[in-house]
């Protein structure tokens, strides 16, 4: 599987250009871009900040990747997360997955979200 991870303080561009073209097999791209909502929790916010220890983040999602894709083969994907001050209405992260099916695509990518959650030291706090 080819994987690209990329931290930035950009925004995330909507839609997103992948580096590499498209697998000839390649039947499905499932993306997910999080965006940050106008609260966290109860409190109105305006932005939220999030800061990465940028090489453990990228080692521990690859591990990751490796070990879902077992489960559920696919091709590619590409991770893209916004570090520092991201505005609500602003994405925070994309995940785009190729895969040849949509199930190995749509299932990759709610596991990895909710390990990512768990494990990836990205941190947020509102501003």
């Amino acid at each position: 599987m080819r994987i690209e991870i990329i931290l930035t303080k950009e925004p995330i561009a909507r839609p997103q250009t992948w580096s590499t073209p498209v697998e000839a097999e390649t039947g499905s791209l499932v993306e997910f871009f999080g965006i940050v909502r106008e609260t966290e929790g109860t409190q109105k916010i305006n932005l939220l900040h999030y800061e990465a220890y940028a090489s453990m983040a990228e080692k521990v999602m690859r591990e990751k990747i490796m070990l879902l894709e077992k489960k559920y083969p696919c091709q590619a994907i590409r991770i893209v997360h916004r570090i520092g001050l991201v505005p609500k209405g602003e994405s925070a992260i994309y995940v785009g997955i190729q895969s040849k099916h949509r199930q190995e695509g749509f299932l990759l990518l709610q596991e990895f979200m909710d390990e990512f959650k768990k494990d990836v030291p990205i941190w947020k706090r509102t501003s």
